[in-house]
């Protein structure tokens, strides 16, 4: 979930293209007008078997053939439709993206659809390759960006030290240090929020996509992460049903903010209406149920928004990054098992 309230891809000078991949998380922010995440989307693609006589190379291979400008190598492995989009003639003229990196080094790795999304950054995390290959092998999507980060405020974590906002095994689908493992990262307001699903066999649902009631996470306690006092909240937005709907214009949907007392506020959005068991000015202490999972606001599936800022407002304050027990750092991919 990024908190826009109307989230656009747009194409970048090395972008190649890059297919929709279903079950991304999409959510919110106030403004129309903030700048959309750096990935372009093109029609679901359909795959096909690899040519017999040509065998194939394995995803982790990928960066190092580009690198060695094995362009053809790489563009026989893409699946129908992708050729049809992306020719080799137009992968040669990206070989110049790779001047002056060595290597990269693979950093996220999910399953969607049956599908699998690589995401590699290089050493110095200003370049960076996502590419998603179909249960059949073959690349259905490449991206290859220059990415921006902040170092300064990636160093900076909260005073305050937060425990899991849930119970159970969680999945990290948004979360990191870079806009192709975290959506939230171009945006000061939300740099280093999580979205958390649940998922069984790679998918956060079973039965109907469409409904509530299929969504692992859908209904389940989510947790203060520290002691404080509960600051300001909201509980009656309804619940976005079909799956896939959303609410622009409530962005956070029903939500929870806590004030930890020493300029660091945590967020737990994307409630489920009516779920909200706090009240103003109530003290909480870790582990309290604030309230349940839902999908409410600019939400497109069930999922818990979590971040800490350094103000009550979500939208006027700044995200910090937020200092997890034992010091556990949690990036797109991560399976989370919380006590």
């Amino acid at each position: 979930m990024n908190l826009n309230t109307n989230p656009k891809p747009r194409i970048l000078l090395h972008l190649i293209c890059m297919v929709t991949i279903v079950g991304t998380l999409t959510a919110c922010t106030r403004n129309a007008q903030d700048p959309p995440t750096n990935i372009a989307s093109s029609s679901h693609t359909t795959s096909s078997s690899i040519v017999d006589d040509v065998k194939p190379f394995q995803p982790e291979e990928l960066p190092d053939l580009l690198l060695q400008g094995k362009n053809e190598t790489v563009h026989q492995q893409f699946n129908t439709q992708f050729k049809q989009q992306v020719s080799l003639k137009d992968m040669e003229q990206l070989s110049a993206f790779h001047e002056g990196v060595q290597s990269y080094t693979l950093k996220s790795t999910m399953k969607l659809s049956g599908s699998t999304n690589y995401i590699w950054t290089d050493e110095q995390v200003k370049k960076g390759i996502q590419a998603v290959f179909d249960p059949e092998g073959r690349i259905s999507g490449l991206l290859l960006v220059p990415l921006e980060t902040f170092p300064e405020t990636d160093v900076k974590k909260t005073d305050t030290t937060f425990a899991l906002p849930f119970h159970g095994e969680w999945f990290t689908f948004w979360g990191g240090t870079n806009v192709l493992v975290n959506y939230h990262y171009e945006h000061p307001s939300q740099r280093y929020a999580y979205d958390f699903v649940q998922q069984k066999d790679g998918s956060s649902y079973q039965g109907d996509a469409t409904k509530l009631s299929s969504y692992y996470a859908f209904g389940q306690p989510i947790l203060a992460s520290a002691p404080g006092k509960v600051v300001e909240l909201k509980n009656q937005i309804t619940d976005n049903e079909p799956v896939g709907t959303m609410n622009e214009k409530e962005p956070a949907g029903n939500y929870v903010v806590i004030d930890h007392g020493n300029g660091e506020y945590s967020i737990y959005a994307h409630l489920q209406k009516g779920s909200v068991k706090v009240k103003v000015g109530d003290q909480v202490q870790a582990g309290d149920i604030l309230g349940l999972c839902g999908n409410s606001g600019n939400s497109s599936e069930p999922h818990l928004h979590f971040q800490v800022s350094n103000g009550v407002n979500l939208f006027e304050s700044k995200s910090i990054r937020i200092q997890f027990e034992n010091n556990a750092d949690y990036i797109q991919g991560t399976t989370i098992k919380a006590p």
